[in-house]
């Protein structure tokens, strides 16, 4: 990539400090190492791949975070042209309309529109990876056995972000000159919840020519 996103995307309009690691421990060292995989123009393919003695759940975490902080930039600047009166729900097109549901202000799905539900998920997905128990960052501390279901139910619900950009938004995208940037960030996830079987590939179901089109 000739651009690192933060050129493209306005770091002003993000939702929230950026999510980082903490200088000298492992999960630091696993994040410089993959994104230096990422700069040195490796296929992306290889790039996902868990690097040697290295263990899953820290592979997994380093991901998630990343992919968060990625999409989280990319629909922030998008945010200017989703709005209540724009985009009245969250939805891929005509055929897919996602609902909010967590389980305590939302117990039942429910409608909302884009940019709500946008800055729900994104609460939700921060206090997950601030939570200690989830991504513990102390050495010695172990992942939580349910941990991957969690990392899993989080990058289902980060494809909707790409969904919806993709869907209503894209001639944005392309204004801002923005379509190699986010076709790479989107590779990246995509090879990644693959390489580890992190979703159902009927949940891509949305994106799917998108996929073809750019992943193969």
């Amino acid at each position: 990539m000739a651009l690192c996103l933060g050129q493209v995307f306005s770091k002003d309009k993000t939702f929230r400090p950026k999510k980082r690691f903490e200088p000298g421990t492992q999960r630091f060292e696993l994040y410089k190492k993959a994104q230096a995989s990422l700069k040195s123009g490796l296929d992306l393919r290889k790039v996902v791949q868990l690097p040697e003695g290295e263990n899953l759940n820290d592979w997994i975490a380093v991901h998630v975070v990343d992919f968060f902080n990625r999409i989280n930039l990319i629909y922030g600047t998008m945010s200017e042209y989703c709005t209540e009166r724009t985009c009245p729900i969250m939805s891929g097109g005509l055929r897919y309309e996602y609902r909010w549901q967590d389980g305590d202000d939302y117990k039942k799905p429910t409608k909302l529109p884009a940019l709500k539900y946008m800055n729900l998920l994104m609460d939700w997905i921060e206090s997950l990876i601030n939570n200690e128990e989830i991504f513990p960052t102390r050495v010695g501390v172990p992942f939580p056995k349910n941990f991957q279901q969690v990392c899993k139910k989080i990058l289902s619900r980060l494809f909707r972000v790409f969904v919806h950009v993709y869907i209503h938004h894209f001639d944005s995208i392309c204004s801002m000159g923005a379509e190699a940037h986010i076709n790479t960030c989107y590779k990246h996830y995509y090879y990644f919840i693959s390489e580890f079987s992190l979703i159902d590939h009927s949940e891509l179901e949305p994106l799917k020519e998108m996929t073809e089109k750019i992943c193969n």
